[in-house]
């Protein structure tokens, strides 16, 4: 059975490996551990090359036939195996670079495409230099990016301070600091090949990443082209630009926009598959399977499935629910119609990223019903 390396890990993922009869070799950073029978290697560091390199080669490893990334962290060293190991897919390292990298990104766009502005950080840069250049609000995270979780919006010189302290203060390029865009934001998932836009879809945040981080809930749902065709405009050429101006790979892609009222605002893009459930509710909307292609891509294939974007039967959304004490699966049955739920009926189940404790996908022919419905249960979830 051939093999199919993979940095990180994730259950949909692995399932839809198995699907294609291929042996997943998992490259993972603790306290990631694949389930038991699983083949892995634990490195300390998955951005580190070197070391992930180091943990393929001392595998016993047959027929190694791609390798892939789950997320952000793994996309420079899923090319550097690929050009170490003569494997499909991007193996340029350089260009990777410019998807994880925010500066490097935001930096090649043509000035013609609205973004934030964005310059690195060190220990050095003080708050009023940083207040001078992007304004009274700005912004602090890692430069290769960690989703939302070491993202802090800074109001003061003391949020400075706190949010500098758990991030390497020694390089200088580890850091960025952008201007703060205050609006909603939606993304786009797609596939790209051959430089051109082969299939996409959008969705909604119901609130930001950053504010799931810090106690809400992680809710999204697909938009109806027809429902908002001058921002479906607006994202498409978006997209297009700002992945020709980055010469994307063919990829699965997921870009982050900010809907200003003078139209979109680009955010960061990845060359990756999107996050949570947005594979699922992708699939279930539209019968595009985004791991499936993101395999095929990994393995040198062309993507064969059938990638319809027209107007669907029902559009899909998702909550990462969170624990409140008292609730049961049995209440948020009682309540509301689901696609999927699960709920932990023990509460020492453990917690995920964004304070998941369980997971909720519900649809409706009807968008805006949809939003309303997924309101109602994060509303619900939050009070109890």
């Amino acid at each position: 059975m051939p093999t199919l390396i993979v940095i990180g890990y994730r259950d949909d993922l692995d399932q839809a490996v198995r699907r294609r009869g291929l042996e997943p070799f998992y490259i993972v950073q603790p306290p990631v551990t694949p389930p038991k029978g699983r083949s892995f290697r634990r490195v300390t560091d998955m951005e580190n090359v070197q070391e992930v390199l180091r943990a393929v080669l001392s595998a016993p490893l047959d027929e190694v036939a791609g390798v892939l990334s789950v997320h952000e962290m793994g996309v420079f060293g899923a090319a550097y195996l690929r050009q170490q190991l003569n494997l499909p897919g991007n193996a340029d390292s350089k260009t990777a670079l410019y998807f994880r990298d925010k500066y490097l990104q935001k930096s090649r766009l043509p000035p013609h495409i609205r973004r934030a502005r964005c310059r690195y950080v060190t220990a050095d840069t003080s708050f009023a230099d940083l207040v001078n250049d992007l304004g009274e609000v700005f912004v602090i995270k890692p430069a290769t990016g960690a989703g939302a979780l070491r993202t802090e919006i800074i109001r003061s010189p003391e949020d400075y301070a706190r949010a500098l302290k758990p991030l390497p203060g020694q390089s200088d390029v580890a850091i960025v600091a952008e201007s703060f865009i205050d609006a909603s934001e939606v993304y786009m998932d797609g596939i790209w090949t051959d430089g051109g836009l082969r299939w996409s879809s959008m969705s909604r945040n119901h609130i930001a990443p950053l504010s799931a981080v810090k106690g809400g809930i992680l809710a999204a749902h697909i938009l109806d082209r027809n429902q908002h065709p001058d921002m479906f405009r607006q994202a498409d050429a978006v997209v297009r630009q700002v992945l020709e101006s980055l010469n994307a790979p063919d990829c699965v892609f997921h870009v982050e926009m900010f809907t200003e009222e003078s139209g979109l605002t680009f955010g960061e893009c990845a060359i990756r598959l999107p996050g949570a459930l947005s594979p699922q509710v992708n699939k279930m909307t539209y019968g595009v399977d985004l791991f499936d292609a993101e395999i095929s891509l990994a393995l040198g294939e062309e993507i064969t499935q059938t990638l319809d974007s027209g107007t669907p039967d029902r559009f899909y959304g998702y909550m990462l629910l969170r624990r409140s004490d008292g609730l049961t699966r049995q209440d948020f049955e009682r309540n509301f119609v689901f696609d999927e739920i699960d709920y932990p009926s023990s509460p020492d189940a453990p917690i995920g990223p964004y304070g998941r404790f369980g997971q909720a996908i519900v649809s409706d022919p009807d968008e805006l019903k949809l939003q309303k419905t997924i309101e109602d249960i994060v509303r619900f979830n939050e009070l109890g």
